[in-house]
């Protein structure tokens, strides 16, 4: 957002001590005190999420997006989680990994016994299954231990190393 397009101010009143060390960390980052203090509230796990569900449209990051995707939805309170991923993912991504981050969604919602967003929903199943392994002996493991929310997606992974999917 450019200069020109802030049309309103909003003041804060904060003590000599609290001031001094968002300016100390404004410093650290580079930024100016109103630009940092904008950067900490408007850079929320909303945007983060749709940042990395971005990043899914590049098969080439998609891996490291989804394992970030991961991280973000450990780290989050039911609060911030509901809040985090009320916005639908950005439309053009791979059927594959439109599943993957719905399910994901609905496995880090159904864990903080939360309702997964509507967008959800409109996310259809995919029409081949996926398994995390090519090998056929690990196919039977694969389809008794995913996650219910990936097993119903088609996606066939195993969850219990961390319990990270």
């Amino acid at each position: 957002m450019n200069a020109s397009s802030k049309s309103s101010q909003l003041q804060i009143r904060v003590s000599a001590a609290e001031k001094a060390a968002i300016q100390r960390a404004a410093r650290r980052a580079g930024m100016d005190m109103s630009g940092y203090v904008l950067s900490r509230l408007l850079n929320s796990p909303v945007r983060r999420f749709q940042d990395l569900a971005e990043a899914c449209l590049d098969e080439g990051s998609a891996r490291f997006a989804l394992a970030e995707l991961n991280s973000l939805f450990d780290g989050q309170s039911g609060g911030e989680l509901r809040e985090a991923v009320a916005t639908p993912p950005p439309a053009g991504l791979a059927p594959y990994h439109a599943n993957y981050i719905a399910a994901m969604v609905e496995y880090a919602c159904a864990r903080r016994g939360i309702r997964p967003p509507v967008w959800t929903q409109s996310v259809a199943p995919l029409a081949e299954p996926v398994f995390a392994s090519q090998l056929e002996s690990l196919r039977l493991y694969l389809l008794t231990h995913s996650p219910p929310p990936f097993r119903r997606r088609g996606i066939f992974i195993d969850a219990s190393i961390g319990s990270r999917v």
